[in-house]
C-alpha cells in the first residue's frame, strides 16, 4: 500500500528526473542568455538603435556567435563559470539516461572515473590555455565536484534515470551496496542547489557585467578609411575580414566602413562601463 510519504517521494524523484533530462537546473537560462546577452553587448558598445542592426548586418549571420565567443574568451571569471555550468548540464543529461555505471569492480570504477573526470579536464585545459593554470585548475575541480555529486545521488538511488530507459538503466546506476560517508551525502545533496545558484544567479550577473563593461567583443584596429575622395585614419571594431582589409564599425563616423592597412590598437575599450556612466 502506498502512503502519502511514498507519493511525495515519487513526485520528487520524477521532478528530479525531468530536471536532469533537460540538463539540470536553470537549463532555460542558458538559452535565454545566449540569445539576449550578445545583443545587449553590441547595443551598449555601439550605442543601440540603428547601429545594432548595422553591426549585425555587417557581421553577417555566420559571424554572430563571435560576439558571445569574444565575451567568454576574454573574461576569465565568466569563461570559467560557464565551463562549470556547461559541464554539469552535459553530465546531468547523460546521467538521466543511465550513463552512471554501478558496481565496485575495476571496470565500473574506471568508467565512472572517466565520465566524471574527462569533461572537467577538457574544460580545465581550455581555461589553462586562455587564462592560466590557476583558472584551469579551479574550473576543473569545480566541474568535477558538481559531477561527483550527481554520481553519488544516482548510485545511492536518490535520483534515478528517466523511466523511458527502463529498469535496466536504473539497475546500471543504482548500487544498493554503496554507502558513502555522511559528509559526502550532504555535499551531493547540495550540488543541485550550487548548480542552480551558478546558473540562475551568478552566470547572468557575470554575463551582463561583461555586456555592459564598455569593451568591444573583438579587436579594435586602426585603419585607413576612404570616403569618396577623402582618406582618413579611423578606429574600427573588426567585424569581418575581406581580402587584405577589414569590415568594421567606425567608432568615429558611427557607421560600417571598409578599412585598409589595419593595425591593432592594443585596447578594446570603447566607452566607460555602465556602472560608472
Amino acid at each position: 500500500m502506498t502512503g502519502p510519504a511514498d507519493t511525495v517521494a515519487d513526485r520528487d524523484l520524477e521532478e528530479e528526473r525531468r530536471t536532469d533530462r533537460k540538463g539540470g537546473p536553470g537549463h532555460g537560462v542558458l538559452l535565454a542568455l545566449a540569445l539576449a546577452v550578445p545583443v545587449a553587448k553590441v547595443a551598449y558598445t555601439v550605442g543601440g538603435g540603428d547601429a545594432v542592426r548595422d553591426v549585425f548586418v555587417g557581421m553577417e549571420p555566420a559571424n554572430w556567435p563571435d560576439v558571445l565567443l569574444g565575451m567568454v574568451i576574454t573574461d576569465p571569471l565568466l569563461g570559467s563559470v560557464l565551463a562549470v555550468v556547461v559541464s554539469r548540464v552535459v553530465f546531468a543529461v547523460l546521467a538521466s539516461r543511465g550513463a552512471v555505471p554501478a558496481g565496485r569492480g575495476r571496470a565500473a570504477r574506471l568508467r565512472r572515473l572517466g565520465i566524471t573526470l574527462l569533461n572537467p579536464l577538457a574544460f580545465g585545459v581550455i581555461d589553462t590555455c586562455l587564462f592560466g593554470p590557476w583558472w584551469g585548475l579551479g574550473t576543473a575541480l569545480a566541474a568535477f565536484a558538481l559531477r561527483r555529486g550527481v554520481v553519488v545521488e544516482y548510485r545511492t538511488g536518490r535520483r534515478r534515470p528517466h523511466r523511458s530507459h527502463g529498469d535496466r538503466a536504473h539497475a546500471a546506476s543504482h548500487d544498493p551496496r554503496y554507502d558513502p560517508p555522511p559528509w559526502l551525502r550532504r555535499a551531493a545533496a547540495g550540488e543541485q542547489l550550487v548548480a542552480l545558484l551558478l546558473t540562475v544567479a551568478v552566470l547572468p550577473v557575470l554575463f551582463f557585467a561583461s555586456a555592459l563593461d564598455g569593451q568591444a567583443w573583438t579587436s579594435i584596429v586602426a585603419c585607413r578609411v576612404t570616403d569618396g575622395t577623402r582618406t582618413s585614419d579611423a578606429r574600427l571594431i573588426e567585424l569581418s575580414r575581406k581580402g587584405n582589409g577589414v569590415v568594421g564599425w567606425n567608432l568615429d563616423a558611427e557607421e560600417i566602413s571598409d578599412g585598409l592597412g589595419c593595425t591593432g590598437t592594443g585596447s578594446r575599450y570603447v566607452r566607460e562601463p555602465w556602472w560608472r556612466s
